[in-house]
């Protein structure tokens, strides 16, 4: 009867280990065995000509300018985030045409938010008011809190938050970031936000996370990947899921999407699909 390899190997390593006992271990470097090659990535049709043009028109990432607004000594904190957002919502509708009935139906409500109420007194689950509590972090980096709002919008809309998230430029309110998904939850790590939205897979979710960009003065979708969700049932789904789509398109201020409920963050308070 032929022994194990892992039966051979323990009755080689029982006498090296009672001869070496005597003298206990000298403590001297092991070798951990052989390290893999480092492999170059393999390029894919090295011939292949440059694209003339995208081949999906994502919209433009830029930072917007909010008028009609002042901020105190560029502090946003003294700012009223429901005055921001509803300055902010009518100038810079976003993926939403003004004739749209989701555009109609949530400037109506941002219309109806009583701006003499403080946000840290609002309830964010009032539907009267649309406009969630605000959080503030320091995203650009320049050393000062910037302000991240969620609107939900209209019912009925499969996009029901629109996340907004603002900054002091040149003693200006600037908008540096907006999209809109059907959202999980929030998070800000850094100076990053983390936005969780729906997946069309079952147990799956997507993950995005927003970044400044010091050369486009915004906030980018820096990574956006498709993970499982934490808390999908383990074992396989009773359906099969749906193929996912190997590139979504990505959210940008003038034709963006947005987000929803769930937020959570280490700071103070705080792409399409």
């Amino acid at each position: 009867m032929h022994r194990s390899r892992l039966a051979l190997a323990a009755g080689l390593v029982l006498p090296a280990a009672l001869l070496a006992g005597g003298c206990g271990d000298p403590g001297d470097l092991r070798g951990a065995g052989s390290t893999p090659t480092a492999e170059a990535p393999t390029r894919l049709w090295p011939k292949l000509p440059p694209p003339s043009a995208p081949a999906e028109d994502y919209g433009t990432i830029e930072s917007l300018p909010v008028k009609g607004v002042d901020v105190p000594g560029g502090d946003l904190r003294k700012v009223n985030p429901v005055t921001v957002a509803k300055a902010d919502f009518d100038e810079n509708p976003g993926m939403y045409s003004r004739s749209d009935a989701v555009y109609r139906q949530t400037a109506e409500n941002l219309a109806a938010c009583d701006t003499t109420v403080t946000d840290d007194s609002r309830d964010s689950s009032e539907a009267e008011c649309p406009v969630l509590k605000a959080y503030y972090r320091d995203l650009t980096g320049d050393g000062k809190d910037d302000l991240i709002v969620g609107i939900r919008l209209a019912r009925g809309h499969a996009e029901n938050l629109d996340i907004r998230a603002y900054a002091v430029e040149k003693r200006q309110l600037t908008q540096i970031m907006e999209m809109g998904d059907a959202v999980l939850g929030v998070e800000l790590a850094g100076h990053e936000v983390i936005v969780r939205a729906v997946s069309g897979m079952p147990g799956y979710e997507y993950r995005t996370v927003w970044s400044w960009d010091s050369h486009q003065k915004t906030m980018l979708p820096t990574t956006d990947e498709i993970v499982r969700s934490p808390n999908a049932p383990k074992g396989k789904t009773s359906r099969k899921p749906e193929p996912a789509a190997s590139a979504r398109p990505v959210p940008s201020p003038g034709d963006s999407p947005s987000t929803s409920a769930g937020t959570s963050a280490s700071a103070s308070p705080s792409g399409s699909r």
